[in-house]
Order: C-alpha cells, then structure tokens, then sequence
C-alpha cells in the first residue's frame, strides 16, 4: 500500500519553479557538454564518464557531504530528548516519515535539512538555536525545514547548483588537456579559448536561476510551516529572534557558515556589505515576516 502524500500544503508555482529551473539549468547543461564534445572531439568519451561520474557521486552523497561540512551530528531520543520530540510532533501533523535527526554544535543560530527524499532526510538545528528558541519556536522553525523535505526541494537544489560548479569543472580540466594537445592548431586554439567564455555564461546564468528559485522556496516553506502549525507568529518571532541574534554571532563564525547560506533556516552574513546580501539565497526579513502577518490574518479571519 503507497502512502499518500504529506498534508503540507502543496505549492504548485514551486513546482513549477522547479521544473523551470531544472529544464534551463539542464538546457544550458548540454550546450556547455556539446561544445566540450564539438572542440575535444578525441576526448568525448573522458568527458562523458567524468560529468557522469561526478553527478552521480553527488547526487548520492551530497547530503552526507553538506552535513559532515556543516558538523551536524546524528542524535538518539536520548541524547535530544526535545529535540526529537518536536519532529514527532511534526511528523504526526504532516503524516510524514521521521527523518534523521542531528545537532551541530555550533553558537550561529541555525537549522537545516539535507537529503535526496524522505527516506534519506536528515534535520538538523545547531545548538545555538536550541539554546535561543522557546519550543513554539523551535516547532516553527523545524516544520519548516520539514516542509523543504516534503516539497523535495532540497534534491532539486542540490542539482542544479551542482550543474552550475560541475561547468566550471569540466571546463577547466578539457580546457587543460586540449591546451597541451593543440598548441599549434589555430582554429582548435581559438576554440578552446571560448570555452572559458562559455563556462562564465553557464555558470552565471545557473547561479541566477539557483538564486531565484532558493528565494521562492523559501518563502514556500515558510508559507507552508505556518499552516501545518498553525502558528505563523511563532515562526515570525523565531525569524526575528535569530535574525537579530546573528549580528552578536563573531565574524569569524559567520565566515565559515557563509558557504552554507543556501541550506540554512536564515543566512549568515560576516558583514552588511556582503555580496551575498546581492545575490541572496533567501528573501529579505520583511518580506518573510510580511507574508507571515498576511498567513495570520488568513487564519483568523471567520
């Protein structure tokens, strides 16, 4: 018997998002191997099984390699008693499979969730935000990072950044190889001189759409939290708090969280004139909270 699908509320303009986003990132995926393949015509078959390989490797392993990056933990019940019992909690509410559960010890405020599907998600909250949260809180904040699980956004994510670093990769290694082969043919010279130039195009172009869709999902999720539980004003004070408590968070923490951003609950930024804060992962405070307080207003309306 297939277990129905979760009672999260469906968001059909994320999937469509994602769709989108997967269909251009791919497109433009192709043209990029199609020119590697045009200009290195004796190298395809190393090409191939090299972009192969490495998308399989990450498509398997990406999540044990961002939680390992990240220094998430697993925990038993025992080790997190409170912990464990508020994903119970969200997991009865969405009738969902519980996922791993782990904490990283780490004072940056912060919780993310990792994972191809529900079968291999893991959640997990940093000490810093188990230490700052009261448990409305903390419910809000993780059935929102339930939700990325539920919407499988988390593997679509995974993806398409990884199409767009794959490209600066694959570029560089036939560029070096067709560089010592072809030093003294002009027109293969010239050619392998545009592959850079098409790899930076590649690669901006799948950092923008990335950006874009992290931005919508997570205003999806937030939106999506705050009707499982009821409770968007929870999930506001549990934005506000940590926002604000990320300015006390040392510089030299947040520069190591940065690389992360698109993970985590909130973005860590190390100063206000980040380039991060430009090209964000996530949507501005206010437009978070502005949705929460309309979300709010739905919900108390007779």
């Amino acid at each position: 018997m297939t277990r129905t699908r979760s009672r999260y509320a469906p968001d059909h303009g994320l999937t469509t998002r994602m769709v989108t986003t997967m269909f251009m990132i791919g497109l433009l995926y192709v043209v990029l191997v199609g020119v590697l393949l045009a200009v290195l015509r004796g190298a395809w078959p190393i090409i191939l099984i090299f972009t192969g390989g490495l998308f399989i490797a990450q498509f398997w392993f990406s999540d044990r390699i961002a939680a390992f990056s990240m220094g998430a933990r697993e925990v038993t019940p025992e080790e997190a008693p409170e912990l464990h019992g508020t994903i119970d909690r969200i997991c009865a509410l969405a009738d969902m499979p519980k996922p791993r559960v782990a904490i990283a010890r780490t004072d940056v405020p912060n919780a993310f969730a990792t994972g191809r599907g529900e079968k291999t998600a893991l959640v997990c909250a940093t000490t810093g935000l188990l230490r700052r949260l009261e448990p409305e809180e903390l419910e809000g904040v993780l059935a929102h990072e339930m939700s990325h699980v539920a919407h499988r956004d988390v593997a679509v994510m995974t993806i398409a950044s990884f199409l767009g670093v794959l490209a600066g990769i694959v570029t560089r290694v036939a560029l070096w190889g067709g560089l010592s082969r072809n030093r003294g043919s002009d027109p293969v010279g010239i050619a392998i001189m545009l592959i850079p130039l098409v790899s930076a195009v590649v690669y901006c172009l799948s950092f923008l759409l990335t950006r874009l869709l992290s931005r919508y999902r997570e205003l999806s999720a937030d939106r999506a939290a705050a009707l499982l539980t009821g409770r968007p004003s929870a999930l506001a004070s549990a934005l506000t708090k940590v926002s604000g408590q990320m300015a006390r968070i040392p510089t030299e923490d947040l520069r190591k969280a940065e690389p992360y951003n698109a993970f985590y609950f909130v973005p860590a930024f190390s100063s206000k004139e980040s380039l991060s804060r430009l090209l964000s992962s996530h949507p501005t405070l206010e437009q978070r909270l502005d949705q929460l307080a309309r979300i709010s207003t739905e919900l108390t309306r007779p």
